[in-house]
């Protein structure tokens, strides 16, 4: 699957709401990751951010390829067949159904987002294989209910189940409101479900993102904050984390580069944990 779109302000027919004056979060990471699916407003955005914090573009690859290696993981190793990708952004290379629909054709993917952009690609795009299957709910993070009864038509929830919310907790700016939503997600499914989870902090290297984060809440959408390690280790608190544990996205389960190095560190943590 490769991306789609035209050259230029022109990514795709858009939906009368869908705002091209202002940047949005998925537009914007998806110029940083060498999409054609956004608007000048985005690539301007993402190019102050880029003079503000010049790493930002490996940090967008790092949680790309975090997911990559997360989703093989659980396909390969657990036994997982299920998948609710919660804040999905707009499709590129590897997409959750495609890395676990190779390891396990019958793998199911329920993608959630509430970007107009993001659905119009989404419908064209995340098809699934014949043995599996893929759907697409529109729906905003904070309504962890209606996206569980959603996908209730095509995940078996009383099966493990991996939610992944890569990115998308920093959009909640209250930790309270956060914690909340990733404790109902967890409440509805079972043991040996895992919780696959990113997000920016300002540790790691990342204290650049003081100003660039500022920035971004003054002139795109949704806002952002960044947490620490600490605060980001306990939406886990109930889970098992699985080895390394909570560590900079770009290292978890990665090869070590050739002299035997380990990958960069780049300032977005990412974990995976198990519930018991």
């Amino acid at each position: 699957m490769s991306q789609n779109g035209d050259v230029g302000d022109q990514p795709s027919p858009s939906p009368a709401r869908l705002n091209t004056a202002v940047a949005h979060n998925a537009r914007v990471w998806d110029y940083w990751l060498g999409g054609k699916d956004n608007f000048a407003v985005d690539r301007e955005v993402g190019e102050r951010i880029r003079a503000m914090f010049p790493h930002i573009g490996e940090v967008a690859r790092a949680d790309r390829r975090f997911l990559h290696r997360a989703v093989r993981y659980l396909a390969e190793e657990c036994g997982i067949r299920q998948f609710l990708d919660i804040g999905t952004g707009l499709p590129t290379a590897d997409n959750t159904h495609e890395v676990a629909q190779v390891v396990a054709p019958r793998s199911r993917v329920v993608y959630v987002d509430n970007d107009p952009l993001v659905l119009v690609h989404a419908r064209a795009l995340l098809t699934s294989r014949a043995e599996g299957a893929t759907d697409y709910i529109e729906a905003d993070a904070r309504d962890p209910d209606a996206i569980l009864a959603r996908a209730a038509r095509t995940l078996d929830l009383a099966q493990p189940t991996a939610i992944m919310l890569l990115g998308i907790l920093n959009f909640i700016e209250d930790t309270t409101q956060a914690q909340a939503i990733v404790d109902r997600l967890l409440d509805a499914v079972p043991a040996d479900s895992y919780l696959v989870l990113t997000h920016p902090t300002l540790e790691l290297g990342g204290e650049a993102n003081v100003e660039a984060m500022a920035f971004w809440n003054e002139h795109a959408t949704p806002p952002i904050r960044a947490r620490t390690g600490a605060e980001i280790a306990r939406f886990c608190a109930r889970l098992e984390l699985v080895d390394p544990g909570l560590v900079s996205c770009s290292r978890w389960r990665a090869e070590a580069g050739p002299t035997g190095e380990p990958p960069a560190q780049v300032p977005q943590y990412g974990v995976v944990a198990r519930k018991r």
